[in-house]
């Protein structure tokens, strides 16, 4: 992560060339999410059939395997959802899936109970939302997290498929570059659930970061675990025992990307004895999940329920259109959390710096690199 990645000149043609490579991620997808190893069934559809009156848009979800009550990912969609429904007047659909069997038969039980609009929450849902689509032309989907087939002129093949993506490697470098500043080992650390883009975008703009606070300042922290993943989305012992490794080798800072994976680096925090600052991913885990918070350093946010909702009402209104939202800085579709228990703890200059970096990057006098923008 050397002085290369950083570079002048962002294009949205340049954010979107990344769709042509979706035949190959669209079975990542598929082999990643087999390796969850989850069982059951999924849950049947809500009924919904108390639509405000005067009303019959039905705006429907499909979660991934983490559940609409992940405090993270889901959470966020749901959370977007029920904003634009409330708004309308109008009751959502949403089912839940617990394995990658799930996705297909969910969202088809949506289609067959006459949604409108079909927002599926994830990359790992690419390919059976893409099938869905190209099925049922009358239904309008948005698939979150994916570039949904995009061509190079910015909107899907499919006229009724709407990409929302995010550009979380904009935030994660202000992360790391925090991170960095607070550090008091030199290392940092981060870790995935699985080596998907959406995971590795923030923990390479996280790791650009440190080495632009290194450029800046002549310092060498370094970020250890670029390559370490949990194998799935879960709170589990193998998390728990990751963050413990990472711990071990001397981080006193680290980003968790997989939902609520970071709920076990918590515990590993906590059964450590050590002096370990967490960061979230997503949502700001202070807020939505206060367990850790004496641990929360800051989160890196991502605007997935703003962004939803706003695609939903777009829908309703008939103004639904397969054009990619791409969130970023520059549309607070990306952004840090507050410090929170922190913010007397870190430099008192670092949120100035902080503003002045994302600045810059809106600017395109920075340019943090990342699968959307790679050529």
């Amino acid at each position: 992560m050397g002085p290369g990645r950083f570079a002048l000149g962002i294009t949205l043609e340049d954010i979107l060339s990344i769709t042509s490579r979706k035949a190959t991620l669209s079975g990542l997808a598929l082999i990643g999410t087999s390796a969850l190893l989850l069982a059951g069934c999924a849950a049947a559809p809500e009924e919904d059939d108390t639509a405000a009156e005067g009303s019959d848009f039905l705006p429907c979800m499909v979660s991934d395997s983490g559940g609409f009550d992940d405090k993270s990912f889901n959470q966020l969609g749901f959370e977007g959802l029920k904003a634009a429904s409330d708004e309308l007047g109008v009751e959502p659909t949403t089912v839940e899936s617990n394995a990658e069997t799930d996705f297909a038969p969910n969202i088809q039980s949506l289609v067959d109970k006459g949604c409108d609009i079909i927002v599926t929450v994830g990359f790992a849902l690419s390919a059976a939302t893409l099938e869905a689509a190209e099925a049922n032309p009358e239904v309008e989907f948005a698939l979150i997290d994916d570039a949904a087939d995009a061509d190079f002129d910015g909107a899907p093949d499919f006229t009724n498929t709407k990409p929302i993506v995010f550009d979380t490697s904009q935030a994660a470098f202000l992360a790391g570059y925090a991170a960095a500043s607070y550090s008091t080992t030199g290392i940092v650390g981060t870790f995935g659930g699985m080596e998907f883009p959406t995971v590795t975008i923030f923990m390479e703009g996280y790791a650009d970061g440190v080495t632009y606070y290194n450029e800046q300042n002549g310092t060498d922290v370094q970020t250890i675990g670029l390559t370490t993943f949990t194998g799935g989305f879960e709170a589990n012992d193998t998390a728990k025992t990751t963050a413990a490794n990472l711990i071990e080798q001397g981080a006193d800072v680290l980003l968790p990307v997989g939902g609520p994976i970071y709920q076990s680096a918590g515990a590993a925090i906590v059964d450590s004895g050590k002096t370990v600052a967490l960061l979230g991913a997503d949502a700001d885990v202070f807020e939505t999940d206060p367990t850790y918070s004496d641990l929360y350093f800051t989160s890196v946010l991502k605007g997935i329920s703003s962004a939803v909702s706003a695609v939903v009402s777009d829908a309703a209104a008939g103004d639904f259109s397969n054009e990619a939202y791409i969130g970023n800085l520059e549309n607070d579709g990306v952004g840090l959390a507050p410090f929170h228990e922190f913010e007397d703890l870190v430099d008192p200059e670092l949120q100035a710096t902080l503003d002045d970096l994302a600045e810059q990057i809106i600017a395109g006098d920075i340019t943090v690199e990342s699968y959307l923008n790679a050529g």
